[in-house]
């Protein structure tokens, strides 16, 4: 579930076990499992999980109530670019009050996601921190699209169905993206039977 936390492909052949699932900083929870791929994000995982977790506080616990809503606040500023060297360690401190001065099960194990993101993934944190880029190319704020001059054949695939008609090009000459207009939907990209149109 959402609190149980996220753990990389290497440990894949854990048993699963309450006590081993605790020791790699997860949780047996209903057993269930989620599998994810390098197309994932796992900063906006974290992220996600705590958007549920933070209605799901019942308000009792100053820790649980205000602790997961400002990681929640500092997991979104990452993901649209405005995160900031501190916020990893703020994270993880947070994540450790939270967790050990909540009176339930609920918030002492919300921070589970964060904390086991940071453990595993800490690279893709310091990606969307330090270089604004979204290794995944999830986090809208840290991607943009762009056509490969050598791949595009000027069909207008892509123009004719931009929202915001950012696209520009002649018939049967390459197109380009308004990088000012572009508003990041990825249809041009849905679109192109070319596969001319890059996530960088």
């Amino acid at each position: 579930g959402p609190s149980g936390g996220c753990i990389p492909e290497e440990y894949l052949d854990t048993p699963v076990d309450f006590d081993r699932l605790t020791e790699l900083g997860s949780m047996m929870g209903s057993g269930g499992m989620i599998v994810m791929d390098e197309s994932t994000c796992m900063v906006d995982v974290a992220r996600y999980f705590l958007n549920f977790l933070k209605d799901e506080s019942c308000g009792k616990c100053t820790t649980c109530r205000e602790g997961i809503k400002r990681m929640y606040e500092i997991l979104t500023d990452i993901t649209e670019g405005r995160g900031k060297e501190g916020d990893i360690e703020l994270l993880e401190e947070l994540g450790w009050v939270v967790a050990n001065a909540s009176l339930c099960g609920l918030g002492q194990t919300a921070p589970n996601p964060v904390l086991s993101t940071i453990r595993y993934f800490r690279d893709e944190y310091e990606a969307h921190i330090k270089e604004k880029r979204c290794p995944a190319k999830v986090c809208k704020a840290l991607i943009r699209y762009e056509i490969d001059q050598e791949k595009c054949t000027g069909c207008g695939r892509c123009r004719i169905n931009c929202p915001v008609e950012a696209i520009s090009g002649e018939k049967k000459k390459p197109h380009i993206i308004d990088q000012e207009k572009c508003i990041k939907c990825g249809i041009c990209h849905e679109v192109c039977k070319f596969d001319a149109v890059n996530i960088i």
